[in-house]
């Protein structure tokens, strides 16, 4: 990692030629770039991913017309900033990659051109989404954002904000505007524009889908019927590692780059797009820069969510409870490495289709590879954050077919039993955790505490599992819940390890 440089230029649209030669910067003419996506939830996983695609499609001849405007959804301070940063910066942001061998590439990203604040200027956002030149939406709003009650997997037409959209008021909510704007679209004639979902969820098209038409349905059952005719939700797997960037990254970051950069984002090299190609009014050219666009997204939606994701998760609940709190520092222990080494090939390999093309060991190796990067610094607490989202979305089906093949437990069990020592707040050595639990509710919370040691295993988002019903799961959960308040994460890690 190259940090010698001194931040010395202010980004925007005058400085770009200003900056030293080491970092990229566009070469297309951004004053031709028109808006063609709308992107809901501007993290720093979209500007390290899509807006990284589409970048590279915009260095394309004829792919002008696809300029992204970035729609913030939350009203906090942090938010607002955001717009500002964005509106200083004329949209322009750097991102550095760093390889797993120490070196890093930083560049300049311009894909974004346009940004608005959706709780400042609701009706400038509706305005935008009902544009006949925006032709696709797409959402990054995280697992939990689509609004779908884990049990019935309904839309919950009780959330407030949902409630307050409903009323007729200026919307809240990414389905509230998206409906609003395709009953415009519909009223005036206007083609409709495709809806992409880039969270990290099995079949996120199919989701994004049910949340929309839910939501439509419940102001206009003929609007619904026309949206589930006309409107395309693509199915798509997207990878990439693109942690919190603190303060001191930022500082960080703009020392190597020597650009001012209010909003700066780092990321992993590795990239991946795999993405359904169901675009009726078009896409920019992204099969040309990386994309792969194919119909089998499901076998790699799969095979990411139950391996890569499903490690994550696994990882950051022992890890954060031992003490660590980086990734790859967590990686560096062999107890922990081992776990997720023995999870994937002996709890979830056998259990998966290879899609053509791909070599599921080689898979696993480069998950471990990737998640000891030590130039990446991710959070185990962004990883772990809201799990009671994160952990159907990504051991449900494992769970369930270990079960129902009668196959070994242990290693999901473990996952339950440090994710309950976590919810308590503070780590083996006494250390505050700063859990963040937005899923959990407050019947939820009320009964973790359950005298049959149970409650958590009771929670509404793992209702489908019915895990108190499966003898050999809570005889495992039970034991090593034990285990880790009487001897504590590691000699229960080190002893269950032993036992394989």
């Amino acid at each position: 990692m190259r940090l010698e440089r001194t931040a010395v230029t202010h980004l925007s649209t005058e400085t770009l030629h200003q900056l030293a030669p080491e970092t990229v910067i566009p070469t297309y003419d951004r004053s031709a770039v028109r808006v063609g996506i709308a992107h809901f939830g501007v993290g720093n996983f979209h500007r390290s991913h899509e807006a990284v695609y589409v970048d590279r499609c915009l260095h394309l001849p004829g792919n002008e017309g696809w300029g992204i405007v970035g729609i913030g959804i939350s009203d906090t301070a942090a938010s607002r900033e955001k717009a500002a940063a964005f509106h200083r910066q004329d949209g322009l942001y750097t991102l550095t990659e760093f390889a797993p061998d120490g070196s890093s590439h930083s560049r300049v990203i311009g894909s974004i051109v346009s940004y608005l604040h959706a709780p400042t200027n609701p009706e400038a956002v509706l305005d935008q989404l009902t544009e006949p030149n925006v032709r696709i939406v797409s959402l990054t709003i995280t697992e939990g954002g689509y609004n779908l009650d884990e049990s019935t997997k309904e839309f919950v037409l009780t959330n407030p904000d949902v409630q307050a959209d409903l009323a007729g008021n200026p919307p809240r909510t990414v389905f509230g505007f998206i409906a609003t704007a395709l009953a415009r679209r519909r009223a005036n004639g206007i083609e409709p524009f495709a809806v992409i979902s880039c969270d990290n969820l099995r079949h996120n098209g199919d989701t994004a889908r049910k949340a929309i038409l839910g939501y439509a349905a419940a102001i206009d059952l003929d609007l619904a019927a026309w949206i589930a005719e006309h409107v395309s939700f693509p199915n798509a797997m997207v990878d990439r590692i693109a942690p919190y960037v603190s303060a001191t990254d930022r500082d960080r970051l703009n020392s190597a780059t020597g650009v001012e950069d209010l909003i700066p984002v780092m990321s992993e090299s590795y990239l991946q797009w795999v993405l359904q190609d169901h675009f009726p009014a078009g896409r920019p050219d992204l099969g040309d820069v990386g994309v792969q666009l194919r119909e089998d997204v499901t076998l790699f939606e799969t095979v990411k969510g139950r391996l890569l994701n499903a490690s994550h998760v696994l990882l950051s609940y022992p890890a954060l409870l031992m003490g660590y709190r980086l990734v790859h520092d967590a990686m560096a222990d062999q107890g922990l490495r081992g776990l997720l080494d023995i999870f994937m090939e002996h709890d979830v390999l056998p259990l998966l289709i290879e899609p053509e093309g791909v070599s599921l060991p080689d898979y696993k190796n480069l998950i471990l590879d990737r998640f000891a990067n030590p130039a990446v610094g991710d959070q185990l607490i962004r990883i772990a954050t809201d799990g009671s989202a994160k952990i159907p979305v990504f051991h449900s089906q494992t769970i369930t077919e270990l079960i129902n093949g009668g196959k070994v437990l242990e290693r999901e069990a473990f996952l339950f039993a440090c994710y309950d020592r976590y919810l308590a707040g503070t780590d083996d050595n006494g250390e505050p955790l700063g859990t963040t639990e937005p899923s959990l509710s407050r019947n939820d919370r009320d009964g973790l505490d359950a005298a049959d040691g149970l409650g958590l295993l009771r929670v509404a988002a793992f209702s489908t599992l019915d895990l108190p019903n499966s003898p050999s799961f809570v005889s495992s959960y039970i034991h090593l819940r034990a285990s880790i308040a009487r001897d504590g994460t590691t000699k229960t890690l080190s002893t269950m390890l032993g036992s394989v």
